[in-house]
């Protein structure tokens, strides 16, 4: 009992000295309180730099742990639109978390999967499929881990397959996450805005299934239309937009072009309030041949965007913003427009360049910068670290030894006890068979039936001659030998030996010399079966361990007392 208690306190030493310190996000003293609302307000601010510095003193204060500062400090950087540096700053948390997930699922959950979403949007489908498949199997049977971020991470996942043209495991996917979504919103007796349907459904039409996704839209609607009571009235506005044009769409598609364009021109431009709602017009026109009209809201979509980001021009601006234009002017037969646009969209790939390696710089900087400070913190601790694992390691093997080598004499003890009374058994049952066999030969010879006249005559042969050391002794050479036929021999051995057969009869005189030849002699096991005509020593093994219930090796020990 004492060793057992020895060994679990040094495992949990073990654990506690590499894996991650485990802190809670308690605010109740007056310092963490004032540190959460700077955090807070930075954080409205939109302001990344003080954000940070308020996440070093929360660290600082060990408000929060390593984990949880990599995991705000993703979100900062998120805000900011720095996707390359928040995805650093997510994946050190997620990773950070792995040890022990306990102390903050949400956050190990949300920073995985926000990981995950990342790799996916560069293109790295492979690395978003590999956080995914560690993430989701937790899920199963666990109450802690969210449910809103499980239907996240079905959702991509579905998104993944999609791109890998698995739409039958992607529409698995989009049910699972919906059901998730709804037993959410059915616990917390609330009702969500339909995400999850509308992005089910736009995948749905992108896939070519105008029907699903007409369903799904009208399940978006139900859900929006419940939601109506208790959500914010600007917000539901809104959405009611995404659905009317998303319909239209897909009338448009199914059609009815007429009923679409009705529906189209039913929509209140009070409803189409942002670049989304743009573009999803901009959508139905091109698709509608009205090319003139969507060219009007690229313009308000291209315009909005100036407004908000200012002149700088990135590769996303460009597909999503300039192609469409240009596209939408050639197509309306606006041409000097369009030659304007294309002029734009050469001028603005240079703008993007040089933005690009700019950005490229400040983020691999940063990284680069907050990845030597980890190694100079790490080396410090490094070598200690080393030598309490190594020592403990070498305790433990030392330990998981003696106990092997304890396990294995314990073991041993107790076959050789197996083996012996076995072996007494054996020979009492020799015993009585011998008996049998000296007590049918004591019979007067006109007492015996022809059954057990040539029984006997058998029993005489193999003691007597022993053809069994022949390995091609079957019943038509044992008719051979003793001028009968080998039907008598198969009906003979039958009846006078408990229902054997011919070659469970021949086998068993084997095995009886094998045993003989194992107690008295030390020729190898090999060369026994050999001179007693079973030449495999596979078979050897099989059929000694099927009549004697041990292996050869072990008989011999048992029978001579080595064991």
């Amino acid at each position: 009992m004492k060793l057992t208690i020895y060994i679990i306190t040094l495992c949990a030493g073990l654990v506690v000295m590499t894996g991650c310190s485990k802190c809670s996000d308690t605010t109740n003293d007056e310092k963490s309180k004032a540190l959460w609302q700077r955090y807070n307000e930075a954080r409205k601010a939109n302001d990344l730099e003080r954000t940070l510095v308020v996440i070093d003193s929360l660290e600082q204060a060990k408000t929060v742990c390593t984990a949880k500062g990599d995991y705000l400090r993703g979100m900062a950087y998120d805000q900011g639109w720095q996707m390359r540096i928040a995805e650093h700053f997510y994946k050190k948390a997620y990773e950070g978390y792995v040890p022990n997930p306990s102390q903050d699922w949400y956050c190990y959950t949300d920073a995985g999967c926000r990981t995950a979403y990342l790799r996916y949007t560069r293109g790295d489908t492979e690395g978003a499929l590999n956080v995914m498949t560690e993430l989701l199997p937790l899920a199963k049977d666990n109450e802690e881990f969210p449910k809103s971020v499980e239907a996240s991470l079905l959702m991509l996942l579905a998104d993944c397959q999609m791109q890998m043209h698995q739409n039958d495991e992607a529409r698995l996917n989009w049910q699972k996450a919906y059901e998730i979504q709804q037993q959410v919103c059915s616990e917390n007796q609330s009702t969500d805005i339909p995400w999850v349907s509308m992005t089910i459904s736009c995948n749905l039409f992108s896939m070519g299934d105008v029907e699903g996704a007409q369903e799904w839209l009208e399940r978006a609607a139900e859900e929006l239309a419940r939601c109506e009571r208790q959500g914010d009235s600007k917000i539901i506005e809104e959405w009611k937009g995404h659905i009317a044009l998303k319909r239209a769409r897909y009338l448009l598609a199914t059609g009815h072009a007429a009923e679409a364009a009705s529906t189209y021109a039913a929509v209140p431009r009070s409803r189409i309030m942002e670049p989304h709602g743009y573009m999803e017009a901009a959508e139905f026109l091109m698709d509608a041949g009205r090319y003139d009209e969507a060219t009007y809201w690229y313009e308000k979509m291209d315009s909005t965007y100036m407004a908000t980001d200012g002149a700088r021009m990135t590769f996303d601006n460009i597909s999503g913003r300039l192609s469409l234009r240009y596209s939408a002017y050639r197509k309306a037969g606006r041409h000097a427009d369009a030659l304007m646009i294309a002029d734009s969209i050469s001028a603005a790939i240079d703008s993007a360049l040089v933005w690009q390696k700019k950005d490229a710089a400040a983020e691999l900087a940063i990284i680069y910068q907050t990845h030597e400070n980890e190694l100079a913190l790490e080396e410090s601790e490094f070598q200690t670290t080393v030598y309490r694992i190594l020592t403990i390691a070498a305790f433990l093997l030392c330990l998981f030894v003696a106990y092997m080598f304890w396990r294995a004499t314990q073991y041993n003890k107790v076959l050789t006890e197996k083996n012996r009374r076995l072996l007494t058994d054996i020979e009492q049952r020799e015993h009585e068979q011998q008996q049998a066999i000296e007590q049918l030969k004591a019979e007067p010879m006109e007492t015996l039936n022809t059954n057990q006249q040539l029984y006997r005559r058998i029993c005489t042969l193999m003691t007597e001659q022993q053809p069994y050391t022949n390995e091609n002794l079957n019943r038509d050479m044992l008719a051979r030998l003793l001028g009968t036929n080998a039907k008598y021999i198969d009906q003979t051995i039958a009846e006078c030996s408990n229902g054997d057969t011919t070659r469970d009869f021949i086998n068993r005189y084997r095995l009886q010399h094998i045993a003989t030849l194992l107690k008295t002699t030390d020729d190898s096991i090999s060369l026994i079966g050999e001179m007693c005509g079973i030449v495999s020593r596979a078979t050897l093994s099989r059929l000694f361990r099927d009549y004697y219930g041990m292996t050869p090796s072990e008989y011999r020990r048992a029978a001579k007392g080595n064991g």
